[in-house]
């Protein structure tokens, strides 16, 4: 079965799929969708939507949610995302899983409601404090919109800390049509850590907290196995790069403006390709670098570089002789287009 709906609508449709118990919503532009969406389809379905009264409370509810082992998940853009990171903060030093997405939107402070990808360092590297990380995907289409947003779940519950859809305002708000998932995933098994008032999880104890600054530590390093477990789950696509002289960088939607130029280079003589991270926490950096390889590298994104900063830390990280990575970018809610980055390729190649 198939629908004609827009991106967040998409994201909704994935969370109930994936079995998501409860939405903490507050709205705002250009998330306000799947807010609305979600207030519709969840109880409908049998499901809880509770409307929150501010992003903060929505974060600190997805906790309570979580620790009693229900899957919750909540969908924001730059400004509340930003509210939400002491809440996320807290679930990933108590091991909870959780879905939040971020529709984002061109900053810093209030900026306006036009597409940016300038929350990047605040998705990948850990907005809140302490040494967490959260698994962050990022789709490309209205159809990932709902994959990922099953992938999420799926990940988060695996690892047992929050993830992040990192979309933004064009993916959310265009329209392109959907296949429905064909079924529901499995139900992840939370008893052995979820608080829910049963026999089997009596024992059970959620916090963050160590007074003991050694059994501190000893978490910490107790998370950092956990995150270095998840590069096992590490997804990326590659187009046209067999043979590509010049391999074109970007995920979500400048990964289509990437491609789009890729295909009219090709047809101006020019053999390039496009490499695109599915998850850019884990990163794909092994498979990042053998596309690379003796090849010459530019990096499509909206916001001033944060992505391709991280394509250059990862390559060195993996061993590899530095390599210049060039830069074609816009800020501020201007979408980078398919002539500028042929004009790039062309005048730095």
């Amino acid at each position: 079965m198939t629908k004609f709906i827009k991106g967040n609508e998409a994201v909704v449709v994935g969370a109930l799929y994936a079995g998501a118990d409860v939405y903490f919503g507050y709205p705002i532009t250009p998330a306000s969708e799947i807010a609305h969406a979600a207030a519709a389809w969840f109880p409908s379905l049998g499901r809880e939507y509770v409307q929150a009264e501010c992003e903060t409370a929505a974060a600190n509810m997805m906790f309570g949610a979580a620790a009693a082992g229900r899957l919750s998940m909540s969908a924001t853009s730059g400004p509340g995302m930003s509210l939400m990171q002491e809440g996320i903060s807290y679930m990933a030093g108590a091991e909870l899983p959780g879905v939040f997405v971020n529709i984002m939107r061109a900053g810093p402070g209030l900026g306006n409601v036009y597409p940016e990808q300038g929350d990047y360092n605040q998705a990948v590297k850990g907005g809140g404090h302490g040494n967490y990380q959260c698994v962050v995907l990022a789709p490309a289409s209205v159809q990932e919109m709902c994959d990922l947003t099953l992938r999420a779940f799926a990940l988060s519950a695996k690892h047992r800390t929050p993830a992040i859809l990192l979309a933004d305002g064009l993916l959310g708000q265009m329209m392109e049509t959907l296949v429905l998932p064909q079924e529901m995933p499995p139900r992840p098994d939370m008893t052995a850590w979820a608080v829910q008032g049963t026999p089997e999880t009596r024992g059970n104890l959620v916090k963050s907290i160590f007074l003991n600054a050694h059994e501190q530590e000893q978490h910490n390093r107790h998370l950092q196995e956990r995150y270095a477990a998840m590069r096992a789950d590490a997804a990326h696509e590659a187009y046209l790069c067999d043979d590509a002289e010049v391999v074109l960088l970007g995920y979500g939607i400048s990964s289509r403006v990437a491609r789009s130029a890729a295909e009219e280079l090709r047809a101006q003589g020019v053999k390039a390709g496009v490499f695109r991270p599915v998850t850019l926490n884990p990163f794909p950096a092994e498979a990042l670098c053998k596309t690379l390889d003796g090849r010459k590298a530019l990096v499509v994104e909206m916001s001033n570089g944060q992505f391709r900063d991280d394509v250059q830390m990862h390559i060195a990280k993996e061993g590899k002789r530095y390599q210049s990575v060039s830069l074609v970018n816009h800020m501020g809610g201007v979408v980078v287009t398919v002539d500028e980055v042929v004009k790039a390729v062309r005048i730095s190649f």
